[in-house]
């Protein structure tokens, strides 16, 4: 398994995206959200996603140097249309709008419609919290083929649904949830599958309706469950309710859109603490609340209890350092499309 550096994997995806067609610009953004998902330790949203992407621009899904369109702007609120641009690059130009506007009216609310895939959700209300502010984000795949049953049910209906909240805080490491409402993201299976790894109990059912674990299962016309197990009907109406938010009150609709075109629909919401008390203050309470979490004597067998976003920190510090290792199978799919434009990949 390569043992690549931060810096050599992003010069490497910066190259091949430049090569689709993408600005420096635009590929130095996506590349960033890229190698920031493998050094969080979400590798299924790092790197192995390079081929795809490659393959979305050239069938034309995904459109490098796409104008992004803002419309019914309000002091609080604005649609924001990405033209098929890289779901990275519109997505920071919606938070940062998100942003300017509660920072100036204290709350504001962005929709997205028609970018491409936007990678790791937490990135973006991330943006939020290093500006002192709450951010969140909620986001679905549009009309794309979906992956997840309702609750009770046998046939995929749903997208995975994620979610996100970014808080400020006096901590080193950010305070956050990043989740998918359904038991696991999709791309993760992915991963599992290129392992040769068993997927954990609870995740899929096969094409009959039966749990499995074999991710080639989930290929051959299974689906993923919703979070929560037994207690599924809870991540059920998770998924529900951020399906309207970026389905429906985007104008995306749901369903599946025959043509097959991802499309990630997203609901930006930025609250400013300043609205309802000091923000010195909130920061510092919410340091102390995760202080006090992390405090918790650790159950049997666990060496302790960590908050919300500090494991995605610790592991981000340990790969900066010792470099992130990448699956012989993505790191092929990553050199042959390299090698496709030219480019030499290297180790290091």
């Amino acid at each position: 398994m390569p043992v690549i550096s931060p810096d050599t994997l992003s010069s490497l995806v910066t190259a091949v995206l430049q090569a689709t067609g993408a600005s420096d610009t635009d590929a130095a953004v996506v590349a960033r959200h890229m190698i920031g998902a493998n050094l969080a330790g979400h590798d299924s949203h790092g790197v192995q996603l390079l081929p795809g992407y490659v393959a979305n621009t050239r069938r034309g899904h995904t459109v490098p140097g796409a104008p992004i369109d803002v419309h019914d702007e309000t002091p609080t609120t604005a649609r924001v249309d990405g033209n098929w641009g890289f779901g990275q690059v519109v997505s920071e130009r919606a938070m940062e709008l998100a942003i300017a506007k509660a920072l100036l009216a204290n709350v504001a609310a962005v929709t997205v419609v028609r970018q491409a895939h936007v990678g790791r959700v937490a990135d973006y209300p991330l943006m939020a919290a290093r500006a002192g502010l709450i951010g969140m984000m909620f986001c679905d795949s549009g009309r794309a083929a979906k992956q997840v049953v309702p609750f009770g049910g046998r046939e995929a209906r749903l997208g995975t649904n994620p979610l996100c909240i970014a808080l400020p805080s006096d901590l080193e490491a950010p305070v956050f949830i990043d989740m998918a409402t359904s038991a696991a993201a999709a791309n993760r299976i992915s991963l599992y599958r290129k392992r040769g790894q068993p997927l954990p109990t609870g995740w899929i059912i096969d094409r009959d309706g039966q749990p499995s674990t074999d991710p080639d299962d989930y290929y051959r016309g299974g689906a993923l469950l919703p979070l929560g197990g037994p207690q599924g009907h809870k991540g059920y109406g998770l998924s529900f309710m951020v399906e309207v938010f970026t389905g429906l009150l985007t104008g995306l609709g749901f369903g599946v859109d025959p043509s097959g075109r991802h499309n990630d629909g997203s609901l930006m919401v930025v609250l400013s603490p300043a609205a309802f008390r000091p923000p010195d203050e909130f920061r510092a309470e919410v340091a102390a609340f995760a202080r006090y979490v992390k405090e918790t004597p650790p159950a049997p067998g666990v060496a302790e209890v960590l908050y919300p976003g500090e494991l995605e920190w610790r592991n981000e510090q340990e790969r900066r350092r010792d470099g992130i290792s990448i699956d012989e199978e993505t790191w092929s799919a990553v050199t042959r499309v390299a090698t496709d434009y030219g480019i030499a990949p290297t180790h290091g």
